[in-house]
């Protein structure tokens, strides 16, 4: 869906037989097959997402820390407000795929975004740097005068939305411009293509972890402004190999009509066909008055069969999405309350290295980068000497694996909580919540592990799915919907921690209390695995009786 970023002058088709159609190079001449694209490019656009990648999670992973510390916000309105940025950022994609399919095209839209998140990058930086931007260092002792004014707060939530907008164009571009790389059109490509997939996720984990581990320790231990000034570092970084990539490349030309508004007429199309079918089931008990409106459909002016198809292909998207929902909400546990729950326990490791609380998300994203192999080297083409399906099971069985490990990760959770708060009573520091409970951090690995696991089957399908059952011309609004699952499953979250905080309290104790040894995120967790379990058989429901636009396989 990109016009060349040079916008050079027209220039004459080349007679090479290799020259695809409707693609272009950067310098605006059509693209050869065997010059450009496929893993040479791919690489380059995966390493400047795991650069990204390492800039976002630099800042989500450890944003409750610092919201609960320097901000000297409440757990539950920390867990709010993270779970609402988080939504507002998973959301904002739609606005950046709408400008890329468009207007400017990947290309162009990931360089804007990618200089507007080092200016917020910068902001934040200097947020938590400057002594008038950066809120008080204070004891126990000081009291409320050691709080941030307002002009402080409300400048770090400044900063911090920017980054939200900012990877709002940069996030569904560059995994769709990626995409773009292979011709889906080749037999050979088309298999990469599935695999850029897997390798895409595996890569932006392996990134991922690396943050957590690092980051989180320089954020905990040495300061906040080097733990946010290395993120503004790595999107710089991220730029410059982004523009180094830039002779690699495929683009794929902006189509003449709006794809935006092509798919609004088809949305009308859709509702005149619905009509025209209304109307015909009804003609014979009409009176005769309504008999030139029938005659005006029947002269050509009928809804477009392509039209309707297209709107059609688009809403049966709707059920698969609205039905991945507590999925993510789910999803928002691992960088909220899993956090607050391993804060509590024994994280030495020897004499004197404690392990930041954050720091345990790298184990999602180890056991990710571990298992993507597995799954993309053993067990796909294992499951494709059976299925016959080139991926070796659709990518709806692929989500639907992933959401049973899901629900088994929240009562793994649940579990382990009850544990921990069995294990404070005992050694009677339940009013002791700054004190460590002995009890050690491994406790906590096996609910990130299998969450982990989750994500290689639900995310990387729903990557997949999404991006390859839009209309051709949607493929960045393909991903910024999948995005936008997580945006409002985020929504979700903060507005189910506010309900429940606020009904609990009242009866007595938060779930959500301060004293992490008071709550009860044992309840809250078996409240998702629920709603995991009920969101599963529905859609067990969709996925099965689900059409897909690129036929894989008549079962789901």
């Amino acid at each position: 869906m990109d016009s060349s970023p040079l916008l050079p002058l027209p220039s004459s088709p080349s007679p090479s037989a290799a020259a695809m159609v409707g693609v272009v190079d950067y310098r605006g001449r059509p693209a050869s097959r065997s010059s450009s694209g496929r893993w040479t490019a791919a690489f380059f656009i995966i390493g400047v997402e795991i650069a990204e990648r390492f800039a976002y999670y630099g800042i989500s992973s450890n944003l409750i820390t610092y919201l609960t510390g320097p901000l000297h916000e409440s757990t539950a309105a920390a867990a709010s407000a993270v779970n609402t940025w988080s939504g507002v950022s998973s959301m904002l994609p739609l606005a950046g795929a709408f400008v890329a399919d468009s207007y400017f095209g990947r290309y162009k839209t990931i360089l804007f975004a990618s200089l507007l998140y080092i200016l917020a990058l910068g902001l934040l930086t200097l947020s938590s740097m400057l002594p008038s931007l950066r809120p008080p260092k204070c004891s126990i002792d000081v009291g409320k005068a050691c709080s941030p004014n307002h002009f402080q707060t409300g400048f770090f939530y400044f900063a911090i939305y920017l980054v939200a907008l900012a990877q709002g164009g940069h996030k569904p571009c560059t995994q769709a411009f990626g995409a773009d790389q292979f011709d889906e059109k080749d037999p050979e490509e088309s298999i990469s293509r599935s695999s850029f997939f897997n390798w895409w996720y595996c890569g932006i984990c392996l990134g991922t972890a690396v943050t957590i581990i690092i980051l989180n320790y320089v954020q905990d231990n040495i300061s906040w402004a080097l733990g946010f000034g290395i993120p503004f570092i790595s999107m710089g970084l991220a730029l410059i190999l982004f523009l180094l990539g830039t002779k690699t490349y495929r683009f794929y030309q902006l189509e003449g009509e709006n794809p935006f508004h092509r798919i609004g007429k088809s949305f009308v199309s859709l509702a005149k066909s619905r009509m025209a079918s209304s109307h015909a089931l009804t003609g014979s008990q009409t009176s005769t008055s309504d008999g030139p409106d029938h005659n005006k459909l029947e002269r050509g002016e009928a809804p477009d069969t392509i039209q309707t198809e297209e709107a059609k292909g688009v809403l049966r998207l709707v059920p698969i999405w609205a039905t991945s929902l507590i999925y993510a909400v789910v999803f928002a546990q691992s960088s909220t309350f899993f956090t607050k729950q391993g804060s509590t326990l024994d994280r030495s490791i020897g004499s004197s290295f404690q392990v930041p609380p954050a720091a345990l998300q790298s184990f999602i994203s180890i056991s990710i980068a571990a298992f993507i192999p597995i799954y993309d080297r053993i067990l796909v083409p294992m499951s494709r000497k059976f299925s016959r399906i080139p991926t070796g099971i659709t990518q709806l069985q692929r989500i639907g694996v992933g959401m049973v490990l899901s629900l088994i990760s929240m009562a793994i959770a649940a579990l382990v909580e009850v544990k921990r708060l069995k294990t404070a009573k005992d050694y009677g520091l339940i009013d002791q919540p700054k004190t460590a409970i002995p009890m050690s951090l491994w406790w906590l690995v096996p609910q990130y592990v299998v969450f982990g696991i989750a994500d290689v089957f639900t995310m990387v399908g729903l990557q997949e799915f999404f991006y390859d059952q839009v209309p051709d011309a949607l493929r960045s609004l393909g991903l910024a919907l999948y995005l936008s699952i997580f945006g409002i499953g985020s929504f979700i979250s903060s507005l189910l921690i506010t309900v429940i905080n606020e009904a609990t309290s009242k009866s007595g104790e938060s779930w959500f209390s301060d004293n992490m040894n008071r709550a009860h995120l044992d309840y809250f967790y078996w409240l998702l695995a629920g709603l995991s379990a009920a969101e599963l058989i529905i859609y067990l429901y969709f996925a099965r009786s689900y059409i897909y636009k690129k036929k894989q396989n008549t079962a789901f």
